[in-house]
């Protein structure tokens, strides 16, 4: 019985050990990978005290006052089928992504776009993929490359490439700091774009051009920004954004013109939910990647020791102290039991007796 159990026990430690060594090299990788079928999101940025450009029926003004932007994140996993094929399949998915921003006081729109790009199921980068696009009324190819809407599962402390919408590239956001947002641990990264121009569409030129400038002939759209990401390590998601744009118009006579100057950040229930989402997804990586593996190796090393010893007990002889022991010299113990049942002399086997009938002595 003792070799069944510890047989058991011993091939029950191999498999716990196994597992062990399996999860964080098979499953927790399989798990730090973006999903077919990933939940859309939502997250809304507020900028109390904004100056921005809004043109109606043909006439532009600077106005001032509250926006709040919002970006919607829809995957589109049947997308992702039928056109992420050859090096993208199984590496990549398709996202759709629609980004508004309204005044705070009356809703009405100031700005919007929507894409359809590629993202890295890993790194969180865009893949290269030729259907991207990207609509902002700009006109311009998407050119999609680095961080977009998330970083790296398993992000360093090191600076990476984000891309910038309104430049159409990438620019480095540089690591600044380990910190916490709402209890989670998190890399705050810092990205500047240094003053730059941006295209500006003919009609839109001279729309500025007769409102802010009317004795100018052209104009530059210059633009400049700074972004902070506070990013859960683990997951690489976003959990607290700060966006602060200015764009200015710049004439070749007459000063210069903000058209927008504005302070965005995740609001409190975006930041709430988002720590709250990240915390759960690190968890469960974490679970698969660490402790999983640290409490199956040792539950499986004890079955081993534990399974090992109790076989090796089963198949042992028992000896004379164990019960089913023999005493030393039993056979002996056994023949002189024999011996006293059939006389007193038990040195040799019987002989008969040679005297005479009337030499020996009577019997009854």
């Amino acid at each position: 019985m003792k070799r069944i159990v510890g047989a058991t026990l011993f091939g029950l430690g191999v498999l716990m050990v196994v597992a062990a060594v399996g999860l964080p090299l098979y499953v927790a990788p399989a798990v730090s990978q973006l999903p077919y079928d990933l939940e859309r999101s939502k997250s809304v940025a507020e900028s109390a005290n904004s100056e921005f450009l809004q043109i109606k029926a043909g006439v532009a003004n600077i106005e001032r006052g509250a926006l709040r932007t919002t970006v919607e994140v829809v995957p589109q996993p049947k997308v992702t089928e039928e056109k992420m094929t050859g090096d993208l399949e199984g590496k990549a998915v398709v996202w759709d992504v629609y980004q508004t921003v309204r005044r705070v006081d009356n809703n009405e729109a100031i700005n919007a776009y929507s894409t359809q790009l590629a993202t890295d199921r890993r790194s969180g980068a865009a893949a290269s993929w030729n259907d991207a696009w990207l609509d902002d009324g700009t006109g311009q190819p998407a050119n999609y490359e680095g961080q977009v809407y998330k970083f790296p599962f398993g992000t360093e402390k090191k600076d990476y490439p984000v891309f910038d919408r309104d430049l159409r590239r990438a620019v480095p956001a540089q690591f600044k700091e380990v910190t916490e947002v709402q209890g989670v641990e998190v890399y705050r990264f810092e990205q500047t774009i240094p003053e730059e121009q941006l295209p500006l569409a003919e009609a839109n030129l001279k729309v500025l051009l007769a409102r802010f400038a009317p004795e100018a002939t052209t104009a530059r759209l210059m633009y400049s920004n700074t972004r902070t990401f506070w990013v859960e390590p683990i997951t690489g998601s976003y959990v607290d954004v700060r966006d602060q744009p200015r764009k200015e118009l710049v004439p070749d006579v007459g000063p210069r013109t903000v058209l927008l100057n504005a302070d965005f950040r995740y609001n409190e229930a975006t930041v709430t939910a988002s720590a709250e989402r990240a915390a759960d997804n690190a968890g469960s990586i974490q679970l698969l990647r660490l402790w999983a593996p640290i409490g199956l190796g040792v539950l499986g090393l004890l079955a081993l020791v534990a399974g090992g010893w109790l076989a090796l007990r089963g198949s042992r002889t028992p000896t004379a102290d164990e019960p089913g022991g023999e005493e030393p010299g039993g056979e002996e113990k056994v023949g002189s039991h024999r011996a006293d049942q059939a006389g007193d002399d038990a040195t040799g086997p019987s002989v008969p007796d040679q005297r005479s009938s009337a030499d020996r002595p009577a019997t009854l």
